[in-house]
């Protein structure tokens, strides 16, 4: 989650000199900074460092990165028409091949350590930026498009969803060996939209990425969905053509594991607040998280990103009692 340290001094260092994505176009950059939390950690996977915003970018769209702010569009999408300002998302994936170069280079430079994870936005969640123009509390702008322009939601999320496709599977095909599709936005739908103009992308992402692996005659790979404040559609996750669901630290793992059967993998769910807690209280939460998953079909991984402001040492004292505790579960 966020592995791609901003609570890393040498991150902040690293990032310091170049604008966010001048860094992100920079292959060379991002290998450097995918590499720095597995110097510090013995974490078991890497995840390529990039955003999700490359994506609208590759659309056409402009997006800045604004310090203390987050990311902004100075045109974002108001009217339908504006639709038309987008390129054609089978041209995305040619935009992108500074991501598959970074994914490459890391691959190279990880020599086997430990596998690499390529990740994207769903389409749902790179909507909400392109109409709110940025971050937004209410999604109010995104969520008027569903209910005033229906045909127009389902025009830009199936654009969204043309371009996604082939960029995943160039990702694959650069050398990432799990992909994750992140619906950060999920929670600001209700179970009705979230059916409507969610799941069905969702779904279509995982099963034209693996009909288009086998095409290309690449070897599958591991997809897993995030649906953050998703809790709602669980089981449909777990039904979506994913091999794990992750899960966000507001779900009881007991109560997931029975909603969404035995058959699918689990990741998750610590708050990252409890990185706040003393090095020994993190470890005690960290054996109650994996008592509660169990041994089987499980990654034990925070419910969200890291905080810039966390002390790496509790990020070290986490990744320690998840390996301890894993080690005596797996004994027992």
């Amino acid at each position: 989650m966020r592995q791609a340290g901003r609570y890393l001094p040498e991150f902040r260092e690293t990032r310091a000199a170049q604008d966010f994505f001048s860094t992100c176009r920079s292959p060379e950059a991002c290998c450097e900074l995918t590499l720095q939390p597995l110097r510090r950690f013995p974490l078991d996977a890497a995840i390529i460092f990039s955003d999700i915003l490359v994506v609208p970018q590759a659309l056409g769209m402009e997006v800045t990165m604004v310090p203390g702010k987050g990311p902004s569009f100075p045109e974002p999408l108001r009217e339908e028409r504006d639709l038309e300002r987008l390129r054609d998302p089978a041209t995305v994936a040619s935009e992108l091949g500074y991501v598959f170069q970074a994914i490459t280079l890391t691959r190279q430079r990880l020599a086997g350590r430990v596998p690499l994870i390529g990740f994207a936005g769903a389409p749902w969640t790179l909507m909400t930026y392109m109409i709110e123009g940025g971050s937004s509390s209410t999604m109010a702008q995104a969520k008027r498009w569903l209910y005033q322009k229906p045909q127009a939601s389902h025009q830009l999320l199936r654009i969204l969803t043309d371009a996604l496709v082939p960029y995943l599977v160039g990702q694959v095909a650069a050398g990432a060996q799990a992909l994750q599709l992140f619906e950060s936005h999920a929670g600001h739908l209700g179970p009705q939209l979230f059916s409507k103009f969610a799941l069905p992308y969702i779904r279509d992402v995982a099963k034209r990425v693996k009909a288009k692996l086998q095409e290309a005659g690449l070897a599958p790979v591991p997809m897993i969905i995030f649906a953050k404040d998703g809790h709602f559609a669980l089981e449909e996750l777990a039904q979506a053509g994913y091999e794990v669901v992750g899960l966000d630290w507001t779900v009881a793992p007991e109560k997931a594991r029975e909603r969404v059967g035995k058959t699918v993998t689990l990741q998750g769910n610590l708050d990252p607040c409890a990185l706040y807690a003393s090095e020994e209280e993190i470890g005690r939460l960290v054996q109650q998280m994996l008592d509660d998953f169990g041994p089987q079909r499980y990654i034990a991984n925070l419910g969200h990103g890291l905080y810039p402001d966390m002390d790496p040492e509790h990020v070290g004292a986490f990744v320690d009692a998840v390996h301890r505790h894993s080690r005596l579960l797996r004994q027992n």
